[in-house]
């Protein structure tokens, strides 16, 4: 009987290497476990190999675990998810403040987008890290490329420690911060994150109800935008005229009398609250006209942008002295006093490792406290002062 020219040649299936495993159309072992597929290598692969992957994640994946490293190999995505997990718990848990997760979360997202997401760790080499420093430059300044730089750092010590990789990585010598002369230079450049006493009077009398009182706790205590926008209202004593309210940044305690300007201001700011979206938010001091935080948002720090605008509507706006500059003005000013231990436990700096004493000073007195916020009391309110000697 002749042959058929239209039959079809019969293709010879490559054996499967384990019973558990299919061959996808692409030409990879599969398996789909929990909705989810795996690959484990090409039809080409030494099965043996193509095995030893599989039974190296089968248990975990099964029970629903994450294992140690994923059967294609960890990509730079999965990395970066498994690094702004570990973030996560940690703000849950409230050991880092919304802000640096945010951070983290940005530069985290960029290193994809440099990178690509499904490109694997274990390949990544110096000119890779040189082109992702180069484009953070494009955008950054010195010093936030020298914190961006800082936090990629921390993502790929992540996997290391996890033993998510099985080696430190390799930046090259390009992957460097900016040295500590370029930052002076800028710092220099920029000039003092100061304000005159009459710049801030003036600021204060022009100001919102609620940006008032920030304005106030800001050269009252030493306060930044985080601690502003995070302010519970069980923080403060307007009867006896104290905060006692921890820096989120770091969790250390501070005592601070507060001015009686101060005082009134968060009375009317208090009096004047918009009606928070969030019941969460019920307890904070400050709320925006939208009815949300004062915090950082992402992206976006509603504080900063008022302060801006009201710096500008003034005439008094310049590049690097936004809200934060306010704490500056305190330490400067307070340092006056000659009570560093005083003004540091107003700023809630951490003590200085090199100071034993530090460890073992467990508070610092009332009326020390108040003859540090006095004297910037006087330096701001004494009209005289701004007025040239005779």
């Amino acid at each position: 009987m002749a042959k058929n020219p239209t039959r079809k040649r019969s293709i010879v299936k490559p054996i499967k290497p384990h019973p558990d495993l299919w061959l996808h159309p692409s030409g990879r072992w599969c398996k789909k476990i929990k909705g989810r597929a795996y690959y484990f290598g090409k039809t080409d692969d030494d099965p043996i190999q193509v095995v030893r992957q599989y039974l190296a994640v089968r248990d975990d994946l099964l029970a629903g675990r994450t294992p140690r490293t994923l059967p294609e190999g960890l990509t730079v995505r999965e990395l970066a998810n498994r690094f702004m997990t570990s973030k996560k718990a940690l703000l849950l848990n409230a050991e880092i403040v919304q802000r640096t997760f945010d951070d983290y979360y940005v530069v985290c997202r960029r290193v994809v987008d440099v990178f690509g997401p499904k490109r694997l760790v274990v390949d990544l080499a110096a000119s890779d890290f040189a082109e992702l420093r180069a484009a953070f430059a494009k955008t950054r300044g010195p010093v936030s490329l020298t914190n961006d730089i800082t936090r990629v750092r921390s993502v790929f010590k992540f996997g290391f420690d996890e033993g998510l990789i099985d080696r430190p990585i390799r930046y090259g010598q390009s992957f460097k911060r900016p040295s500590r002369k370029v930052l002076r230079k800028v710092r220099n450049g920029n000039g003092p994150k100061l304000f005159a006493a009459g710049e801030i009077r003036s600021m204060i009398g022009a100001a919102g109800p609620q940006l008032r009182a920030m304005i106030l706790l800001g050269v009252n205590c030493g306060f930044g935008n985080s601690d502003c926008g995070n302010l519970p209202t069980k923080a403060l004593d307007l009867v006896g005229g104290w905060i006692d309210y921890p820096r989120p940044k770091t969790g250390i305690g501070r005592r601070v009398p507060l001015w009686s300007q101060t005082i009134v201001a968060l009375r009317v700011a208090i009096a004047q609250r918009p009606k928070p979206r969030d019941k969460a938010d019920v307890g904070l001091v400050f709320i925006t006209a939208k009815g949300l935080p004062w915090a950082k948002q992402h992206a976006d720090n509603p504080l900063s942008k008022e302060f801006a605008k009201l710096q500008k509507a003034l005439g008094i706006h310049r590049k690097g002295r936004g809200f934060y500059a306010l704490r500056h003005v305190f330490q400067t000013v307070a340092d006056e006093a000659r009570d560093p231990v005083a003004t540091r436990a107003v700023m809630g700096h951490s003590p200085d490792a090199s100071d034993m004493s530090a460890v073992y000073r467990e508070s610092v007195s009332d009326e020390r406290l108040r003859a540090v916020t006095d004297h910037v009391r006087r330096w701001l309110f004494d009209v005289d002062q701004d007025k040239p000697k005779e």
